[in-house]
């Protein structure tokens, strides 16, 4: 009998070595065939496989080279922030004003809003969370304050990170639209603004037919021509932090029902100028115009002090944050996560501070070389971001074992029938996620693919291809 059991595990390990074997045997010849395809003559692939329950790598390629991550950075953001911040982290926004109020409700002084970095202020992707639910609140809690006019400003408080900030690296021709928007201590409707077009013959001028909401404050400098139908969208923005222009270049297809978006220059200057027209609107005129506290300080003026609070509004948790920002790829949020990681290091706020404690944390946690996540941005914008797959599925084997996994693997998009996040900028691809296979095998993997030519449709068919073999 000892010697049959004996035997019996001598051939399930040999079973189970075997079937370690095929699957690596499998994804080896899968990617071969990707790295010989022609569109990746002059450039690179990178694969690494970990087995989801062992640890142990299945099968790795070139995962020690660093190659530019594109959107799939935004999971070791998410990881980070869920580890040193916590699921149940959040923002606060405070309301207050300055001064005294006299017996007929006037206040002699301002009203603040003072930001705590939330990414989702003004956000319509949550509950509560929108303008238009935000300024009603903010009005009925002045209201209730008994005020019924502002002798002073309106001032949107974005001191916490020094005003505005656009991450080094990101592509000029990025910064001014939606996806480039940058990070505000006070960020507001996600810091973008919507344009809608009014097309006529091909060739013609675009004609801007409205803005999402008033911005009036700012010059928008429009060229747009149409385009042929079926062209699609082709404009792009031009603008940089505290401009008072917006340049709009490029085509917009005729007949094209598509509201263009575009970044806001100073998110917290618009919040406080809607604030100050809805106040208006509600019967609490306000006589004096609107400033951020970045702008006075610039000035050298002496920012208010607080006399009384009026509202703080809390934002979703951190574990229901990071679901847009893996599904939808918004960039402005993982800048904001970055911000809140450099906060961990004491006073300092930039995304400088954020990235060095972002690299210092994965070499202590898991012995990696910082050159392995060599990032200036926590969104992946910046072509200048280098990871390795190795150090991104060793990350995301790391969120396995983590109280919080459940969210975090909630967060990520399902593509072709996987969980796993897509990065995507010019000459790069990459996904990075989690597959368990018909026989109940559990991998972690990821897979970087940079400057490759052709059809960015196409290599991702290969690169399904490849990734095909865990399922």
């Amino acid at each position: 009998m000892k010697k049959y059991i004996t035997l019996s595990l001598l051939l399930l390990s040999a079973q189970i070595s075997l079937k370690a074997q095929d699957i690596a045997t499998r994804l080896n010849e899968a990617f071969l065939t990707l790295t010989n395809q022609p569109t990746l003559r002059h450039g690179t692939a990178a694969f690494h496989v970990i087995d989801g329950q062992s640890g142990a790598v299945v099968y790795a390629k070139n995962s020690h080279l660093g190659l530019p991550p594109a959107s799939t950075l935004k999971t070791i953001t998410s990881i980070t922030a869920l580890d040193l911040l916590g699921p149940d982290y959040t923002y606060k926004t405070t309301l207050y004003y300055t001064g005294d109020i006299d017996s007929l409700g006037i206040l002699h002084g301002d009203i603040v809003v003072q930001g705590s970095g939330d990414p989702t202020l003004g956000s319509s992707r949550f509950e509560g969370c929108d303008e238009k639910s935000l300024l009603e609140q903010w009005a009925t809690a002045i209201q209730t304050a008994g005020i019924t006019q502002v002798t002073g400003r309106v001032i949107g408080d974005d001191r916490l990170y020094d005003g505005h900030e656009v991450p080094g690296g990101w592509p000029w021709n990025d910064i001014g639209n939606y996806y480039g928007a940058g990070i505000s201590g006070l960020n507001w409707r996600e810091n973008k603004v919507g344009v809608i077009f009014r097309t006529g013959s091909v060739n013609s001028p675009a004609q801007i037919a409205q803005t999402s909401t008033d911005i009036a404050y700012l010059q928008l400098i429009n060229t747009v021509k149409v385009g042929h139908t079926g062209s699609g969208d082709k404009v792009f923005a031009y603008t940089a932090p505290y401009l008072d222009k917006i340049y709009l270049k490029g085509t917009f297809a005729q007949g094209l029902k598509k509201t263009v978006e575009i970044a806001l220059p100073d998110p917290a200057f618009d919040l406080a100028y809607h604030l100050r027209d809805f106040l208006t609107q509600t019967g609490i005129p306000v006589v004096d115009t609107v400033t951020t506290g970045q702008r006075l300080v610039e000035a050298g003026a002496v920012f208010p002090t607080k006399s009384k609070e009026l509202h703080i509004h809390i934002s979703p948790k951190l574990s229901d944050i990071i679901y847009p920002f893996n599904h939808k790829s918004i960039n402005l949020y993982g800048e904001a996560l970055l911000k809140s990681i450099a906060q961990m290091t004491g006073q300092k706020t930039n995304t400088a501070d954020g990235v060095e404690y972002l690299k210092k944390y994965w070499t202590q946690r898991l012995g990696l070389a910082e050159a392995e996540i060599n990032v200036i941005d926590g969104s992946g914008l910046s072509p200048q971001n280098f990871v390795t797959a190795e150090a991104m599925a060793k990350i995301m084997q790391y969120a396995r074992s983590r109280p919080w996994y459940t969210s975090f693997q909630r967060s990520l998009p399902t593509i072709n029938q996987m969980t796993m996040k897509s990065g995507t900028i010019r000459g790069t691809l990459g996904y990075t996620g989690y597959q368990t296979s018909k026989s109940g095998k559990q991998y972690t993997f990821a897979l970087l693919l940079y400057n490759y030519s052709g059809s960015a449709t196409a290599m991702r068919q290969k690169m399904f291809t490849v990734l095909n073999n865990l399922k």
